[in-house]
């Protein structure tokens, strides 16, 4: 990857792109350093935006790059857009008229776009409701002696300001900079986390040698854990498939061999997502209308990110939605139907239902083991802070989510491959040899 990037920094035109990217990225980082005016600072709203947890506040806060612990102006993040883009990308498999809005080439795929925004600002502003009523402690009630309600109301206005800004910013980078803004800006803000985890935990090594062992055996066992989600990130199985040949005129078509790529973890870590939203949805309503009652009370000691109903829930959902996400991204039938109006086939698989059959037990087994590692990896932290008591090693464990590792590494990977089509694309050399 850095030997694309230093390659990529000697086309005029590419460096361009990546100076606009960097600079982009770096207004965002400064916007998340602005403490929003009328709401203060304290030790409870780190608590429980922390990433100690898989809390709705932690979640939004580790892709904000701890914007939301500090009162940032940006820190709602690109939160409210992801859940709108999923929402959005659920209503187009379930309703008939957004399916063929998403047919319509370009014209449709920009209606769609907009119909994500306006569910954005509707997000947005719940979510900047939500954190306000939740922290109302943490409301300047002194500021230019307004009343509470007035400045509640400023607040909710400012987050949702900064959350349609970073909606701003995202589309931006995709359109002048290079790859996916959105997905840039989770990972510069889970590594702005990682980076103070990291030093918080070494803050916390003092003279115990031992605590210095530990944070090294962490980080050995962490690269480890890079390592196996970029392997199964681009692991896939891969499906031989001819085309018979055909006459058409004087010429002859088809006749060539190719192959239907089934990733892996085709769902990526969306699943994850779903399972561990929906686990903390009714801790988050509660704790904006009902903060003191015994039913909140109870669903965090019973229902907390360490205990176990909590652990074997997120596994069942989490295995639910891989299924149901492949399921939904993975057409067997539909692919099936075009290879047989093109003529392709599967070598010793009859064209037609056998053939959408057999893709589907191929797809169902690949899911099962993909839905395996990535109940493997949510339950990681969970099942580390259960057997770890040292503050020092969980300042690590908090710093270094296994949801925040697999966006890190998806999106580096597409990042790359973003770099590399934009080469091939400006490489003309041997073009007509």
């Amino acid at each position: 990857m850095f030997k694309t990037l230093i390659n990529a920094f000697k086309v005029k035109e590419l460096r361009k792109k990546i100076l606009i990217t960097i600079g982009l990225l770096l207004i965002y980082r400064v916007g998340c350093a602005l403490v929003c005016p009328g709401l203060n600072l304290s030790e409870e709203l780190t608590n429980q935006t922390g990433s100690g947890t898989t809390s709705f506040f932690s979640l939004m806060n580790m892709l904000s790059g701890d914007a939301l612990s500090k009162g940032s102006i940006l820190a709602l993040g690109v939160s409210p857009y992801i859940t709108a883009s999923i929402v959005i990308q659920l209503l187009v498999f379930a309703i008939p008229s957004l399916q063929n809005l998403a047919k319509q080439g370009e014209e449709g795929r920009r209606k769609i776009s907009f119909y994500t925004r306006i569910a954005a600002l509707v997000l947005s502003l719940a979510q900047a409701i939500g954190i306000v009523m939740s922290f109302q402690q943490n409301v300047d009630t002194n500021m230019l002696n307004l009343p509470q309600w007035v400045i509640s109301a400023g607040i909710v206005v400012i987050l949702t300001a900064g959350g349609m800004f970073t909606v701003w910013l995202g589309e931006k980078i995709t359109q002048a900079g290079i790859g996916n803004g959105m997905s840039l800006l989770i990972f510069v803000g889970i590594l702005a986390s990682a980076g103070s985890g990291i030093a918080s935990a070494i803050s916390q090594v003092g003279d115990n040698i031992e605590n210095l062992w530990m944070i090294i055996i962490y980080l050995v066992a962490l690269v480890a854990i890079f390592a196996l989600i970029v392997f199964v990130d681009s692991s896939e199985r891969r499906v031989q498939v001819k085309y018979a040949k055909q006459i058409k005129g004087r010429k002859m078509y088809g006749g060539q061999d190719t192959f239907i790529p089934i990733k892996l973890n085709a769902s990526g870590v969306m699943p994850i997502i779903f399972a561990s939203s929906l686990l903390t949805l009714p801790q988050l309503i509660m704790s904006m209308f009902w903060p003191d009652s015994s039913a909140y009370a109870w669903y965090q000691t019973y229902m907390g990110t360490s205990s176990w109903v909590y652990i074997i829930l997120l596994a069942l959902l989490i295995f639910m939605f891989a299924f149901f996400y492949a399921q939904m991204t993975f057409n067997t039938e539909d692919i099936s139907r075009q290879m047989q109006q093109q003529g392709g086939f599967i070598p010793g698989i009859r064209p037609g239902k056998p053939t959408a059959d057999h893709l589907s037990k191929i797809s169902k087994r690949i899911t099962l083991f993909g839905a395996v590692f990535l109940a493997f990896i949510a339950l990681v932290p969970s099942l580390a802070f259960k057997a770890v008591d040292d503050a020092t090693l969980g300042t690590l464990i908090n710093a270094f989510s296994t949801t925040g590792l697999m966006i890190m590494v998806s999106v580096a990977l597409e990042f790359d491959k973003s770099l590399q089509q934009q080469m091939i694309i400006r490489n003309h050399k041997g073009f007509l040899n």
